[in-house]
């Protein structure tokens, strides 16, 4: 059998598996990231090759945070400092001779999402809250890019937001006022001194309401009909947290329809579905 391989290489955890050509897994490997990136490309390589299990591999995709160049393979994810300019698709393409695609872990899982997720709309947004916050837009199923092929950051507009501590509101790119500042997991750690897990009914009101506000900047510059949002932070919430969001971008919403805004259908597994499907041959996607 021939296999494809995805890899969700995240700020805490590491995925590989290994995949037919219709996308079915067949073999999944999972690791903590570390600090060192010797460390960390040694145990991608060794998950590759235990999920492979001696097959033939045509084809691997990769999901990584941003920012980096999607078309020369060069990664920089922000919140992995071991990982600064490291030239991926060059090094595993020559390591594993296949073809390697990486792209941003939000445009991944959008990707993901939209062929396995039930999300096949004309305008679909992908949004996970995890250690950071982003998403990935899709027209017509096409990633859309910003000018030279930028990814659009969605986590880092700034909003009007309520916060219980805000002398703790500090994004990490160094502006303020940031959304992925208040929603995500290092965020919500910052604020509160504790894990999103750990939040009481009213933090989680305090996330749900800036959550909101950028939900409602989002629907009013791209006007999808959808907004899945996946991540740890948005998993733990639940349809709760996502309705109370969804209910303060409504409030506020005044010149564009509200899109429908759900919870992710594919789980902890977005992006490593994306992934895979980045790795099948182009005219399967």
């Amino acid at each position: 059998m021939k296999v494809f391989i995805g890899l969700d290489i995240g700020g805490t955890k590491i995925m590989v598996a290994s995949a037919d050509r219709d996308g079915n897994i067949l073999r999944r490997a999972r690791r903590a990231t570390s600090t060192s990136l010797e460390a960390d490309l040694a145990n991608i390589n060794h998950m590759i090759d235990e999920v492979a299990a001696e097959e033939e591999i045509m084809g691997m995709g990769a999901a990584i945070g941003g920012p980096l160049d999607w078309e020369q393979g060069i990664v920089s994810p922000l919140h992995q400092p071991a990982w600064r300019n490291i030239p991926l698709k060059a090094m595993m393409e020559a390591k594993w001779d296949c073809p390697f695609h990486v792209d941003v872990d939000t445009n991944v899982a959008a990707i993901g999402e939209y062929r396995w997720g039930g999300a096949s709309a004309g305008g679909f947004l992908y949004l996970t809250l995890s250690t950071g916050m982003g998403g990935g837009f899709l027209i017509d199923g096409k990633i859309y890019r910003g000018q030279e092929g930028a990814h659009p950051e969605l986590g880092h507009q700034s909003i009007h937001y309520r916060c219980s501590n805000p002398e703790a509101v500090q994004c990490e790119c160094g502006a303020p006022d940031c959304l992925e500042a208040l929603v995500s997991g290092n965020g919500i750690r910052r604020i509160y001194g504790k894990s999103a897990a750990e939040l009481n009914p009213e933090e989680w009101e305090e996330v749900a309401y800036n959550l909101g506000q950028g939900l409602r900047n989002m629907a009013t510059f791209y006007a999808p009909d959808v907004i899945h949002i996946g991540g740890g932070v948005a998993l733990g919430g639940g349809e709760n947290f996502i309705q109370a969001a969804r209910g303060v971008m409504e409030q506020h919403l005044k010149l564009v329809p509200a899109p429908h805004v759900g919870l992710s259908h594919l789980g902890y597994d977005t992006a490593l579905r994306g992934a895979i499907a980045m790795a099948l041959p182009e005219e399967d996607h």
